[in-house]
């Protein structure tokens, strides 16, 4: 009925939003994109895209069809590394929370490269909310990220607890340890504009609450590196996990204050069950033996 490369056509314009787009990411001329997807269509007998001048969208049947378009390239890819020669190789597609990709990322895709030259790695970072959605889209192979409170929003998917982190308090340099959540006043909070991705904000203001402190003002900033100039300012206070420290370009300039047990969290990887290609298996096994 279709192929592969039908399938990944079709997944290149739903992805690229356009056959003009789709036609320039898979070096095929625009005419020969359209004329694929049209044989597509009428061999499964359904229009799978409303078309409106050079935009593209998604009907409810190519909604239907593209999970299925996903699960079945990724499959073909695994079934070719599989049958390969035994070294990894390819594509390795990983995504990771900022907080964990400013701390040990570097140093562990370092040693991964060394072991794995002949793998490729596309990183993207994101909160773990689009991450997972992008897990869900196979548009990524796995995600690190933090273990949420709720252990129902990583969804149906395999993980592994790779790590253990400590979020912690951070302050500019000079003042007096904080014990209590009480001795910061009415300082104000710089923290990440993105949510409560990683469970970071909601441990903070957990922490804070135990102590009958509110923020007054919340500065929501875009990086780690940010954050971290914010704070060595001493014109706010903000939590970080503790591994992101040892990389911060103003590490000097704050002091980290511990906030007890409410600050411990795990790191996931998570991935799609029975979607394991052997370039993750090998960083699956790197992570879970602590070489993190």
């Amino acid at each position: 009925m279709f192929d592969l490369s039908t399938l990944a056509i079709f997944r290149a314009v739903v992805h690229e939003r356009g056959v003009t787009r789709a036609a320039t990411r898979l070096r095929r001329a625009p005419s020969n994109v359209t004329t694929r997807i049209k044989q597509l269509e009428r061999a499964l007998g359904v229009t799978l895209f409303a078309r409106d001048g050079r935009s593209v969208a998604l009907t409810p049947a190519g909604k239907d069809l593209l999970p299925y378009a996903e699960r079945l390239l990724a499959l073909a890819r695994e079934a070719r590394e599989a049958l390969s020669a035994a070294r990894p190789h390819g594509l390795l597609r990983l995504g990771a929370i900022e907080s964990f990709a400013a701390g040990i990322l570097p140093d562990l895709l370092t040693r991964y490269r060394a072991l794995c030259p002949d793998v490729s790695i596309d990183l993207a970072i994101e909160p773990a909310d689009t991450l997972l959605a992008r897990l869900r889209r196979f548009e990524i192979d796995a995600a690190l990220v933090a273990r949420p409170d709720d252990p129902a929003d990583i969804g149906p998917y395999a993980s592994d607890v790779v790590g253990i982190d400590d979020i912690v308090l951070v302050t500019a340099v000079g003042r007096a340890p904080v014990t209590h959540p009480r001795e910061l006043g009415a300082a104000r909070m710089v923290c990440l504009g993105q949510g409560d991705a990683c469970g970071l904000r909601h441990r903070a203001q957990a922490w804070l609450a135990s102590g009958g402190v509110r923020p007054r003002h919340v500065i929501e900033v875009g990086s780690n590196h940010a954050l971290f100039a914010w704070v060595a300012t001493g014109a706010a206070y903000g939590f970080v996990p503790r591994s992101t420290l040892s990389r911060a370009a103003h590490s000097n300039a704050v002091m980290w204050h511990p906030i007890g047990p409410i600050g411990a969290v795990d790191t996931l990887l998570v991935w799609r069950e029975g979607h394991c290609p052997r370039a993750l298996d090998v960083l699956r096994s790197m992570l879970v033996a602590g070489d993190a």
